[in-house]
This record gives structure tokens, sequence and C-alpha cells, in this order.
């Protein structure tokens, strides 16, 4: 199953934060960033520092990608 991180990708636009701005203000790897460009789960502490950070819910920020649900994965 992977995940659409397209809500937080569109908040950031909206916030005028790029990728490296949560790396840098919360700590997390490049390797989780690069994990969630590519639909992969990442754990929900981190999830809730980028909720936090943000102002936002994680339902504003990830969601089921439907696509792969229909494949079976």
């Amino acid at each position: 199953m992977k995940f659409s991180y397209n809500g937080l990708w569109k908040t950031l636009i909206d916030k005028n934060m790029k990728k490296k701005d949560l790396i840098e203000q919360i700590g997390i790897s490049p390797t989780t960033i690069s994990k969630m460009t590519k639909g992969e789960a990442v754990s929900l502490s981190i999830l809730s520092k980028i909720c936090e950070l943000l102002g936002a819910d994680i339902g504003d920020l990830i969601s089921i990608d439907k696509e792969t649900m229909k494949g079976g994965e």
C-alpha cells in the first residue's frame, strides 16, 4: 500500500517552505523525505512532528493512495 503526501507538499508550498526546511526544523533525515516522496510509510512520531510544525491534522497531509488499493497491494 502506498501513501499520498500531496497534502503535505501543498501545505509546504502554501507556507513557502521547502522539504529541507522540514529536515532542519524537525530534525528528520533526508532518507525520510525520500521515503515520503516515493509514497512509502513513515513513523507516526515523524508525522506528528510535521503536523505540530505546520499546525495541521494528519488527514490534511497524508492519505492512502487509492490507485494502489485497486491494484491489490
